[in-house]
Protein backbone atom coordinates (compact mmCIF):
# COMPACT_ATOMS: atom_id res chain seq x y z
CA UNK A 1 0.00 0.00 0.00
CA UNK A 2 2.80 2.41 0.96
CA UNK A 3 4.76 1.63 -2.21
CA UNK A 4 1.70 2.42 -4.31
CA UNK A 5 1.26 5.78 -2.58
CA UNK A 6 4.87 6.68 -3.30
CA UNK A 7 4.59 5.59 -6.92
CA UNK A 8 1.48 7.68 -7.71
CA UNK A 9 3.16 11.13 -7.53
CA UNK A 10 5.94 9.85 -9.81
CA UNK A 11 3.42 8.63 -12.37
CA UNK A 12 1.56 11.95 -12.18
CA UNK A 13 4.79 13.89 -12.70
CA UNK A 14 5.66 11.75 -15.74
CA UNK A 15 2.21 12.36 -17.22
CA UNK A 16 2.48 16.12 -16.76
CA UNK A 17 5.92 16.14 -18.37
CA UNK A 18 4.52 14.22 -21.33
CA UNK A 19 1.75 16.77 -21.77
CA UNK A 20 4.22 19.65 -21.67
CA UNK A 21 6.50 17.98 -24.22
CA UNK A 22 3.48 17.50 -26.47
CA UNK A 23 3.18 21.28 -26.79
CA UNK A 24 6.81 21.78 -27.79
CA UNK A 25 7.86 22.25 -31.40
CA UNK A 26 8.61 19.07 -33.30
CA UNK A 27 12.25 18.47 -34.33
CA UNK A 28 11.13 19.03 -37.94
CA UNK A 29 10.15 22.66 -37.33
CA UNK A 30 11.97 25.29 -39.42
CA UNK A 31 13.96 27.47 -37.03
CA UNK A 32 15.47 30.94 -36.96
CA UNK A 33 19.02 30.95 -38.28
CA UNK A 34 18.46 27.93 -40.54
CA UNK A 35 19.80 28.08 -44.10
CA UNK A 36 17.59 26.37 -46.68
CA UNK A 37 16.29 26.11 -50.21
CA UNK A 38 12.62 26.74 -50.96
CA UNK A 39 10.78 24.72 -53.61
CA UNK A 40 7.71 26.06 -55.39
CA UNK A 41 5.50 22.97 -55.24
CA UNK A 42 3.47 23.79 -58.35
CA UNK A 43 6.39 24.38 -60.74
CA UNK A 44 9.14 22.33 -59.01
CA UNK A 45 11.73 25.12 -59.05
CA UNK A 46 13.79 26.55 -56.21
CA UNK A 47 13.89 30.19 -55.14
CA UNK A 48 17.13 31.64 -56.47
CA UNK A 49 19.12 34.85 -56.81
CA UNK A 50 22.44 35.94 -58.30
CA UNK A 51 24.36 39.07 -59.24
CA UNK A 52 22.20 39.72 -62.30
CA UNK A 53 20.10 42.88 -62.18
CA UNK A 54 16.74 43.48 -63.79
CA UNK A 55 16.99 45.38 -67.06
CA UNK A 56 13.68 47.13 -66.31
CA UNK A 57 11.59 48.04 -63.27
CA UNK A 58 13.70 48.71 -60.18
CA UNK A 59 17.00 47.58 -61.68
CA UNK A 60 17.69 45.69 -58.45
CA UNK A 61 19.15 42.18 -58.16
CA UNK A 62 16.83 39.66 -59.79
CA UNK A 63 15.12 36.73 -58.06
CA UNK A 64 14.20 33.69 -60.13
CA UNK A 65 13.26 30.02 -59.91
CA UNK A 66 15.67 27.28 -61.01
CA UNK A 67 15.19 23.56 -61.58
CA UNK A 68 18.64 22.50 -60.36
CA UNK A 69 18.70 21.21 -56.79
CA UNK A 70 22.47 21.67 -56.35
CA UNK A 71 22.83 25.40 -57.17
CA UNK A 72 24.55 27.23 -54.29
CA UNK A 73 22.78 30.47 -55.23
CA UNK A 74 19.48 29.04 -53.98
CA UNK A 75 20.28 29.17 -50.24
CA UNK A 76 18.36 31.59 -48.00
CA UNK A 77 18.78 32.32 -44.28
CA UNK A 78 15.74 32.64 -42.01
CA UNK A 79 15.88 35.86 -39.95
CA UNK A 80 13.48 37.90 -37.84
CA UNK A 81 11.79 41.09 -39.00
CA UNK A 82 14.36 42.96 -36.91
CA UNK A 83 17.64 42.02 -35.28
CA UNK A 84 17.04 40.11 -32.06
CA UNK A 85 13.43 39.21 -32.85
CA UNK A 86 14.20 35.67 -34.03
CA UNK A 87 16.81 33.92 -31.90
CA UNK A 88 18.85 31.04 -33.30
CA UNK A 89 17.10 27.72 -32.87
CA UNK A 90 13.67 29.23 -32.14
CA UNK A 91 10.92 27.49 -34.18
CA UNK A 92 9.20 29.81 -36.67
CA UNK A 93 5.49 30.11 -35.86
CA UNK A 94 2.71 30.22 -38.41
CA UNK A 95 1.87 33.91 -38.81
CA UNK A 96 5.35 35.08 -37.82
CA UNK A 97 7.08 37.91 -39.69
CA UNK A 98 10.49 37.00 -41.11
CA UNK A 99 13.16 38.09 -43.55
CA UNK A 100 14.78 35.75 -46.08
CA UNK A 101 18.41 36.73 -46.71
CA UNK A 102 20.21 35.40 -49.78
CA UNK A 103 23.32 33.72 -48.43
CA UNK A 104 25.77 34.38 -51.27
CA UNK A 105 24.94 38.07 -51.84
CA UNK A 106 23.62 39.21 -48.43
CA UNK A 107 20.50 40.76 -49.94
CA UNK A 108 16.96 40.28 -48.64
CA UNK A 109 13.93 38.96 -50.49
CA UNK A 110 12.00 42.11 -51.35
CA UNK A 111 9.03 43.36 -53.33
CA UNK A 112 7.58 46.76 -54.25
CA UNK A 113 5.24 48.44 -56.70
CA UNK A 114 7.15 47.77 -59.90
CA UNK A 115 5.75 45.47 -62.62
CA UNK A 116 7.53 42.16 -63.10
CA UNK A 117 9.24 41.93 -66.52
CA UNK A 118 7.41 38.92 -68.00
CA UNK A 119 3.96 38.55 -66.41
CA UNK A 120 3.33 42.15 -65.32
CA UNK A 121 2.64 40.99 -61.78
CA UNK A 122 4.60 42.62 -58.94
CA UNK A 123 8.39 42.50 -59.20
CA UNK A 124 10.29 40.51 -56.56
CA UNK A 125 13.94 41.43 -56.09
CA UNK A 126 16.86 41.00 -53.70
CA UNK A 127 17.67 44.23 -51.87
CA UNK A 128 19.99 45.65 -49.22
CA UNK A 129 23.57 45.12 -48.13
CA UNK A 130 24.90 42.56 -45.65
CA UNK A 131 21.36 41.60 -44.65
CA UNK A 132 20.16 45.15 -44.01
CA UNK A 133 17.45 46.51 -46.30
CA UNK A 134 14.13 48.13 -45.37
CA UNK A 135 10.54 47.43 -44.29
CA UNK A 136 9.69 45.95 -47.69
CA UNK A 137 11.84 42.90 -46.86
CA UNK A 138 9.31 41.48 -44.39
CA UNK A 139 7.10 38.47 -45.12
CA UNK A 140 4.52 36.57 -43.07
CA UNK A 141 4.75 32.77 -43.01
CA UNK A 142 1.27 31.35 -43.63
CA UNK A 143 0.76 27.74 -42.54
CA UNK A 144 -1.97 25.70 -40.91
CA UNK A 145 -0.47 24.50 -37.64
CA UNK A 146 1.40 26.13 -34.77
CA UNK A 147 4.87 26.04 -36.34
CA UNK A 148 6.33 26.00 -39.84
CA UNK A 149 7.16 22.33 -40.37
CA UNK A 150 9.68 21.27 -43.02
CA UNK A 151 7.28 18.86 -44.69
CA UNK A 152 4.48 21.44 -44.97
CA UNK A 153 3.71 23.60 -48.01
CA UNK A 154 3.49 27.23 -46.83
CA UNK A 155 2.85 30.66 -48.30
CA UNK A 156 4.80 33.89 -47.84
CA UNK A 157 2.65 37.01 -47.74
CA UNK A 158 4.35 40.37 -48.10
CA UNK A 159 3.62 42.72 -45.20
CA UNK A 160 3.97 45.99 -47.10
CA UNK A 161 1.97 45.22 -50.24
CA UNK A 162 -0.18 42.14 -49.37
CA UNK A 163 1.02 40.00 -52.28
CA UNK A 164 2.05 36.33 -52.16
CA UNK A 165 5.45 35.06 -53.31
CA UNK A 166 4.57 33.22 -56.52
CA UNK A 167 5.69 31.57 -59.75
CA UNK A 168 3.41 31.05 -62.75
CA UNK A 169 5.92 29.53 -65.16
CA UNK A 170 7.20 32.37 -67.41
CA UNK A 171 10.79 31.71 -68.51
CA UNK A 172 13.62 34.18 -69.10
CA UNK A 173 15.90 34.26 -72.11
CA UNK A 174 19.56 35.36 -72.18
CA UNK A 175 21.49 35.77 -69.86
CA UNK A 176 19.46 33.58 -67.46
CA UNK A 177 17.79 31.36 -70.04
CA UNK A 178 15.29 28.85 -68.69
CA UNK A 179 15.01 30.40 -65.24
CA UNK A 180 11.46 31.20 -64.11
CA UNK A 181 10.08 34.58 -63.13
CA UNK A 182 9.31 35.02 -59.42
CA UNK A 183 6.73 37.68 -58.63
CA UNK A 184 4.06 38.81 -56.19
CA UNK A 185 0.39 37.95 -56.76
CA UNK A 186 -2.57 39.48 -54.89
CA UNK A 187 -4.46 36.20 -54.54
CA UNK A 188 -3.67 32.99 -52.63
CA UNK A 189 -3.60 30.04 -55.05
CA UNK A 190 -1.64 26.93 -56.02
CA UNK A 191 1.15 29.05 -57.59
CA UNK A 192 2.29 30.38 -54.20
CA UNK A 193 3.00 27.27 -52.12
CA UNK A 194 6.60 26.66 -51.02
CA UNK A 195 8.31 23.81 -49.19
CA UNK A 196 11.60 23.70 -47.28
CA UNK A 197 14.11 21.46 -49.01
CA UNK A 198 17.90 21.11 -48.73
CA UNK A 199 19.70 23.07 -46.04
CA UNK A 200 21.27 23.35 -42.63
CA UNK A 201 18.55 23.38 -39.98
CA UNK A 202 19.36 24.70 -36.50
CA UNK A 203 17.85 22.35 -33.92
CA UNK A 204 14.76 23.70 -32.13
CA UNK A 205 15.87 25.26 -28.86
CA UNK A 206 14.50 24.19 -25.49
CA UNK A 207 15.67 27.50 -24.09
CA UNK A 208 16.03 30.11 -26.82
CA UNK A 209 17.49 32.66 -24.38
CA UNK A 210 20.68 30.59 -24.20
CA UNK A 211 21.30 30.93 -27.96
CA UNK A 212 23.01 33.74 -29.79
CA UNK A 213 20.77 36.16 -31.69
CA UNK A 214 21.05 36.58 -35.43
Amino acid sequence: MWAGCRLFPLLLLALLRGLCHGREAAPSAVTCGSVLKLLNTRHSVRLHSHEVKYGSGSGQQSVTGVEASDDANSYWRIRGKSDGSCQRGTPVKCGQAIRLTHVNTGKNLHTHHFPSPLSNNQEVSAFGDDGEGDDLDIWIVQCSGTYWEREDAVRFKHVGTDVFLSITGEQYGHPIRGQREVHGMPTANHHNYWKAMEGVFIKPSMDAAKHDEL
